[in-house]
């Protein structure tokens, strides 16, 4: 089996240098690049299964970059690096056809499991929201505007809820693990994000009780299956 080729931008050098190490000893071929100028030839010439993109990068930014890819490739996985908390910025990412993002500093366990979940998201693309608005049951999801609609009542969603909701989605019918759900949403599935899961499960669960074909069912010790009738 050939390994996972992953086109890796970081302009701290020493910090790129132990997670490529890192990543190379987990079995996966890791092409390092530290100036954005390079960025786009290079992943014209190696093709890699998933980029992870640093934001701020010498030269031209993982946002210009992520653009560039897109038009060129619109299923390969962006997983992009930031070192900043601003929900704009996040946003913007995923506008700009980001899958998903990591914020540093990171753990490798929690770059392994995004870098899996963004990989396993692409082999079952046909799941996967690629407009801006999905229909799920009775009700209209405006992805970018972070919108749950039902006719003229519409509800506006916190950034959470709107990427909570679209995991659920894009795993419809399926089981989806809590851990997961935590380290790809709130970074780690410490006690205290554990609760907060469960209050916006539940707020979903509000949002959705008009259709009774829509059920968020949990799965006593594992996750939830969203059930799309």
């Amino acid at each position: 089996m050939s390994k996972i080729k992953i086109l890796y931008v970081e302009d701290e050098l020493f910090l790129g240098k132990i997670v490529k190490e890192s990543l190379e000893s987990r079995g996966f071929d890791v092409i390092m690049e530290t100036d954005g100028a390079k960025v786009f030839p290079l992943f014209k010439k190696s093709q890699p299964d998933i980029c992870v993109l640093d934001i701020m990068l010498p030269n031209k930014d993982g946002f210009e970059i992520a653009e560039e890819i897109r038009d060129l490739d619109e299923a390969v996985p962006i997983l992009f690096v930031t070192a900043k908390n601003q929900t704009d910025d996040l946003v913007k990412g995923f506008t700009l056809g980001g899958n998903d993002y990591i914020r540093k500093p990171f753990s490798m366990e929690e770059l392994i499991v995004r870098i899996n979940y963004a990989l396993r998201n692409k082999e079952t693309n046909s799941s996967k929201i690629t407009g801006d608005m999905v229909s799920i049951g009775k009700y209209f999801f405006h992805v970018r505007r972070q919108l749950l609609a039902d006719g003229p009542d519409e509800k506006k969603l916190s950034f959470r809820e709107s990427e909570l909701l679209k995991l659920l989605y894009e795993n419809r019918d399926k089981i989806i693990d809590r851990k997961d759900i935590l380290n790809l949403l709130w970074g780690n599935d410490s006690f205290f994000n554990s609760r907060n899961l469960d209050v916006y499960i539940a707020r979903l669960r509000s949002y959705l009780r008009e259709d009774a074909s829509l059920e968020i069912i949990t799965i006593k010790g594992i996750g939830y299956r969203f059930i799309v009738g």
